[in-house]
This record gives C-alpha cells, sequence and structure tokens, in this order.
C-alpha cells in the first residue's frame, strides 16, 4: 500500500506536509514513469495553488514531460480532459474541501480514472528515493486555459432540459467552479443567484461550499428559489438545498437519481453503489423500489471500482461525491447538480417530494488526534467499540475509521432511536479522546 496517498491523492499543509521539494519529486516521477509523457494539469483557487503547480512543472519538464496547463477547472474537468484530449495523465492541485493552508495532488490516468493502488505504489517508487532525474531533452511548457470551454460544451450537452425560469442559488464554496458552475446553468436558461463565488484564494471553503451551507440555506428561503447547490472547493462534491431548506446529502442525491434513471430506463442493471455510511433507510427505500445496493468502503475510488466491476453507471457517498459515469468518469458536482435539477423538472414535483423515504437517526463526529493509525488500533477503543455493536443489535449499527485525508477519527451511530444514537456516540468520543 502506498504511503503518501490517502483516499483521495496526496495531501497536507503547504510547505510542511507538501514541501517543494516533494512535489517536484512527484513531477519528475511521472515523467519518469512514461516516455516523453503528456501531463495535463490544473487547480483549484488557493494561493498557494500556483506555487504547487510550479513545483510539480518543474520536476515534470526536468524529467522530459510535455505540460499543458488549464488554469482554474474543477477536479472532474481534468478527468474528462485527459482522456477525451489523450493525455498520459491529469493532475489536479487541490484540497477539495480541506482550509485554505492545505493543498493536495489528485493524479488521473489516460482513462481519466483516478490511479488505482497498484498505480499510486508505482508512482510512489519513483519519488522516494529522493532522486530528481535530469532528460537529455527537457519538456515544454503551455498555458491552454481555453480548454475549460470543451469541458462546460459537455456539461451543458449532458443536459436534456432546458432550464428556463428555474431559480437557482450556487455556492460555489469560492473554490474550482466559482466561474464554470454559473456559465454552465445560464447557458440552460437557469435564473442564477451566485453565492462565494469569488477568486480572492485566500476563503476557499471558509464558511461556504459543501460543508458549510447555512447562508445557502438562507439564501433559498429569502429568494424563494426551486433549488440550492453547494460545492466544494474542487467541484467535486455536491450538497443541495431543497425549497423549504432542507439539506440533501449525497445518498439522499443517489437515492433521488436513482429512481429518476430507472424510470428513464438508464439504471445499469438497476443497481447503486454507496458506502457504510449510507443510511440504513435510503438501503431499505432504495430495495423496496427495485433498486440493488452495493456497499463499499468510505471514499469514491472505491466506489469507482465497484461501478467498473458491476458495470454501473451510479453511485456515490453521503459526502456528496456522486459519480455518473457514463456521462464523467469521476465524481462532479455540476454535473450532478444538473442531474438533479433535470429529474425535478421531469417529476415537476417539489424537490423535497422525492426524499421519500425514513432514515434511521444517523450522527457522526470527527476528532482531531495525533496519530490516527495508534488510536484506531487501541484495544480499549476495540473492544468498546465490539461492546456497542452488540447492544445495539439490528436496530443500529457503529462504525469508526481512520479519515483518508485528515489526522482525523471519524465516528458514525445510526439507530432508530436518537437518544441512543447519541449516547454510544458520546461515549466513544470520550473514549477516543481519553486514549
Amino acid at each position: 500500500m502506498a504511503t503518501f496517498f490517502g483516499t483521495d491523492g496526496i495531501r497536507g499543509i503547504v510547505n510542511e506536509d507538501l514541501s517543494h521539494s516533494l512535489v517536484t519529486m512527484i513531477g519528475n516521477a511521472l515523467a519518469k514513469s512514461k516516455d516523453k509523457a503528456k501531463i495535463l494539469i490544473g487547480r483549484d483557487t488557493r494561493i498557494s495553488g500556483s506555487y504547487i503547480t510550479s513545483s510539480l512543472t518543474s520536476g515534470a519538464l526536468q524529467g522530459g514531460a510535455n505540460i499543458v496547463d488549464v488554469g482554474i477547472i474543477p477536479t472532474a474537468g481534468i478527468s474528462y480532459l485527459t482522456d477525451k484530449l489523450g493525455y498520459d495523465y491529469g493532475i489536479v492541485i487541490s484540497a477539495s474541501h480541506n482550509p485554505p493552508q492545505y493543498n493536495g495532488i489528485k493524479i488521473f490516468n489516460s482513462n481519466g480514472r483516478k490511479l488505482n493502488e497498484r498505480e499510486e505504489e508505482n508512482i510512489e517508487k519513483l519519488f522516494v528515493g529522493n532522486l530528481v532525474k535530469d532528460s537529455l531533452s527537457v519538456g515544454s511548457y503551455t498555458y491552454s486555459p481555453n480548454l475549460t470551454k470543451i469541458y462546460i460544451n459537455h456539461l451543458v450537452s449532458s443536459c436534456t432540459k432546458k432550464l428556463n425560469n428555474i431559480k437557482i442559488v450556487l455556492d460555489c464554496g469560492n473554490g474550482a467552479s466559482f466561474s464554470i458552475a454559473p456559465k454552465v446553468f445560464k447557458k440552460l436558461g437557469a435564473k442564477v443567484i451566485p453565492l462565494f463565488c469569488k477568486n480572492d484564494g485566500k476563503n476557499i471553503n471558509v464558511k461556504c461550499g459543501a460543508l458549510y451551507t447555512q447562508v445557502l440555506k438562507d439564501k433559498v428561503l429569502s429568494s424563494k428559489a426551486d433549488i440550492g447547490f453547494a460545492f466544494d472547493g474542487d467541484s467535486d462534491r455536491l450538497i443541495a438545498i431543497d425549497e423549504k431548506g432542507n439539506e440533501l446529502n449525497g445518498d439522499e442525491i443517489v437515492y433521488i437519481l436513482a429512481n429518476y434513471l430507472k424510470k428513464q430506463n438508464l439504471l445499469n442493471n438497476n443497481t447503486v453503489v454507496g458506502t457504510s455510511l449510507t443510511n440504513s433507510g435510503i438501503v431499505s427505500s432504495l430495495k423496496e423500489k427495485g433498486i440493488s445496493f452495493i456497499k463499499t468502503d468510505v471514499g469514491d475510488k472505491y466506489i469507482i471500482e465497484a461501478m467498473e466491476e458491476h458495470n454501473l453507471n451510479l453511485g456515490g457517498e453521503q459526502s456528496g461525491h456522486i459519480i455518473i459515469k457514463d456521462i464523467i468518469p469521476t465524481g462532479d458536482g455540476i454535473l450532478s447538480a444538473l442531474f438533479l435539477t433535470q429529474c425535478y423538472i421531469e417529476e415537476n414535483k417539489p424537490l423535497s417530494y422525492l426524499c421519500d423515504f425514513k432514515k434511521f437517526f444517523q450522527t457522526c463526529e470527527s476528532i482531531v488526534v495525533e496519530d490516527k493509525h495508534k488510536v484506531i488500533n487501541n484495544k480499549t477503543l476495540i473492544k468498546k467499540i465490539k461492546r456497542i455493536s452488540n447492544a445495539i443489535g439490528e436496530k443500529g449499527r457503529v462504525l469508526v475509521r481512520a479519515s483518508g485525508t485528515e489526522p482525523k477519527i471519524r465516528i458514525m451511530l445510526e439507530h432508530q432511536e436518537k437518544e441512543i444514537a447519541t449516547k454510544y456516540l458520546n461515549i466513544l468520543v470520550e473514549t477516543i479522546k481519553n486514549i
């Protein structure tokens, strides 16, 4: 298993975890892995984005790779363009939903898919030796921001309905979708109310976007909008707000889209992919409607692997990563928002009406720790989790895991009764804090 790669690329605080030398070696490793590698690169709006891009480009050029820089673009844009335009690798410089001081590197293969674990290990072997390789022929660098138009046109063409007179609030989290998302929805005729659509590099994900929706909720209600959408820093996540100000997470959006695609006879094998966090009530409701559910570990790359293995075209996770694989082979918040809006128009019913399921009460907590691997393997914690699981039985479940992208332990408690779920959650939080 790779050391530097987490569940979503390589990520950390800039100049602490993510140093100039490390990033340079990663760029050089990609160059060394192919003869005259062609690499497409894009980034989100973070101030450190140009610095990380420059470091990675330097190492790649030194190794003989040819670089095309798109500039600011959602992660899914790089995924799509890498496949369509025939690049060996696509790279996104982004820390997704993390705070501004973080940055990261996501790598896509020539098919526009995130590297699998074996590919990550092979790349890592080329840079862990701390050796940068010079090529006898250095590579070239081209800045081509106009390539974003190809991605925009693809999104627009994927929408089969005009969005005329649909009032939509877009919270772009001051991230990669700040310009592109409003353009796409306006091209399709929607009345767009933009929120947090700035590119100042300092406020990406700060009290806005997919992890902080209160301002969006208030705006949807005050403007009497039909729908609100929130994206994270690189726009691979989507959280929706219905006309009543209720939040719909990724699992709930997948539920609505699954029913919509099944009615259109477009849901492959009448099956969707979710994760161990997907609410049991949603899984039961899908089954009642003739839709099978495949469960994976948390992380969109595991969802995509399951989709490919079973030839499926819809999957997603609670955090808002939703994959509509027929259109783009990775999570795309803008694409998911377009499909949800299409569903809203097709059904001709308020979004709140489409959430016709009864959820189990689910409560979650994330705890910052110094050594997440030490904590998750602690014998006291393991015993406590087992006791609680036995006590809950079939009326709920408990899930404790180490975050794949941050120094955190994440707890999820699910039960038919709110009080019981909350009680056991508090016990586990206290246990972890005492370790």
